[in-house]
């Protein structure tokens, strides 16, 4: 573990202090490190985080009618490049591009479909046979193609830049202690660390975070069955309310469910049991589960992140509220959020905490 002695930024002015290693605190301290930007990372690694339990998926449509998410055009290209470039830097293969199969489960759905790619073929096209599949799956009305998508090997992006963290000595590994920072007009004081700002990206624990937990955050808690399923073919994501996602070795992660009640972040016999049922309804190949994974996503009521920071403690930043999207939003945040720091630069209006900043200031009453 690394001691509070050992760090070494890589200068003591400017410093940010950065609270998480998910996707999102390892892209702002990546950028930050390309802007010659001092930063030191606390983290406590945990198994269970929603960065960790993620598929990885960047998909470019979604929902019952098909339609491109948020920003999407943008952000394709921006991550496509992200990703490459840290990767590079890690001397991994953190991205790759793929399509994905996507199986109708109703006449409906189809239907919906169909009449999405007649309106905008944009990211969407239709199979030459759509009766290919039938050797590995069980399927009655057809499927359509939604590419190209980006899968993220996010395990392997995240273990290797935190390797790369604890050789530079800008990583503290242990659990933030919210009581021991102290915040002042003109510093941040976190134990014997003097930072000119402290940014929030620790996923679920800003929901009780004093200075942000007024914000609308809407956690979901979401569940995926890691399955070892021999021979079955690894270069496509499907679909049929269900994502089958590959990972390495004959693996694939499956899920995910999207809970707005729950007792607590561990996994529930009841998906398990659901999930079971609906590969055995699916899939005309044997499988079998080696691991159940779960997480509490950061999501948002308005479905956009939360980024910038709080016009009240002007110090105190957050880059969070990623929800399902993580993959595709933290990079281009990170890098706005980076470039608000060291240039000022605006940030997006519908991302910018400033839209709270009335909830903001009431809460300093």
């Amino acid at each position: 573990m690394q001691k509070k002695s050992d760090l070494r930024p890589s200068s003591s002015s400017g410093l940010t202090l950065i609270i998480g290693q998910g996707i999102s605190g390892t892209f702002l301290s990546y950028y930050l490190q390309k802007n010659n930007s001092s930063f030191i990372v606390i983290d406590e690694s945990k198994p269970n985080t929603a960065s960790k339990a993620a598929s990885g998926i960047i998909n470019p449509v979604t929902g019952r009618r098909i339609v491109k998410t948020w920003m999407i055009d943008e952000l394709m290209g921006f991550a496509k490049n992200a990703y490459q470039e840290i990767g590079k830097q890690l001397t991994i293969d953190c991205i790759t591009e793929t399509k994905i199969i996507d199986f109708f489960p109703t006449p409906q759905m189809r239907n919906a479909f169909l009449e999405r790619f007649e309106d905008d073929k944009t990211f969407l096209q239709l199979p030459a046979d759509e009766n290919d599949q039938r050797h590995f799956f069980k399927y009655d009305f057809g499927y359509g193609k939604i590419e190209p998508v980006f899968l993220i090997d996010i395990n392997d992006l995240l273990s290797s830049y935190r390797k790369k963290l604890k050789e530079e000595k800008v990583l503290l590994e242990e659990k933030f202690d919210i009581n021991e920072l102290q915040v002042s007009d003109s510093k941040i004081q976190y134990k014997n660390i003097t930072a000119d700002r402290i940014i929030f990206c620790d996923g679920i624990e800003s929901f009780s975070n004093p200075y942000f937990k007024n914000l609308p955050f809407a956690p979901n808690k979401g569940e995926a069955l890691i399955v070892e399923i021999e021979g079955f073919p690894d270069e496509l994501i499907y679909k049929k309310g269900m994502n089958i996602v590959p990972l390495k070795n004959n693996l694939f992660w499956v899920g995910s469910s999207y809970e707005w009640e729950f007792e607590n972040d561990q996994p529930n016999k009841i998906f398990r049991e659901r999930t079971e049922l609906i590969l055995l309804d699916w899939l005309k190949v044997p499988f079998k589960i080696v691991d159940h994974i779960s997480s509490v996503r950061p999501a948002t009521l308005e479905r956009r992140p939360f980024v910038g920071f709080h016009p009240v403690k002007k110090n105190v930043g957050i880059l969070n509220g990623m929800g399902t999207k993580g993959c595709s939003l933290a990079p281009f945040f990170a890098r706005q959020l980076t470039e608000n720091i060291i240039h000022q630069s605006p940030i997006h209006r519908e991302a910018d905490i400033t839209r709270f900043a009335g909830i903001f200031r009431r809460s300093e009453r």
